[in-house]
């Protein structure tokens, strides 16, 4: 099995920045991409971004240009830059894995970003 375990969240005023981090742990080895969604109070889950273990990155729209994942392999780590952070980026983050096969899906627990003045 794979844990991971996200940190980093609070609350921020619009326009400052953030950084999640996220460590993953148990067996790592089946883990490929690795990302983030996000789900605000009465929406859905979404996807943030992703990153493959080659570190081909794929984000929403919204936040091309402000957000930016990264990866370190060696620590089984991957993080989330959050650059000027609107109130509309307000969610509970969760960490993502995929692993190598069909249907392999990892979460962590979430981690609550405020963005608020």
């Amino acid at each position: 099995q794979v844990q991971l375990v996200e940190s980093g969240g609070g609350l921020v005023q619009p326009g400052g920045s953030l950084r999640l981090s996220c460590v993953a742990s148990g067996s790592t080895f089946r883990i490929n991409a690795m990302g983030w969604y996000r789900q605000a109070p009465g929406k859905q889950r979404e996807l943030v971004g992703i990153i493959t273990s080659t570190g081909r990155t794929n984000y929403r729209e919204s936040v091309k240009g402000r957000f930016t994942i990264s990866r370190e392999n060696g620590k089984n780590t991957v993080y989330l830059q959050m650059n000027s952070l609107s109130p509309e980026d307000t969610a509970v983050y969760y960490c993502y894995a995929a692993g190598w096969g069909v249907g392999q899906e990892y979460w962590g627990q979430g981690t609550q970003v405020t963005v608020s003045s």
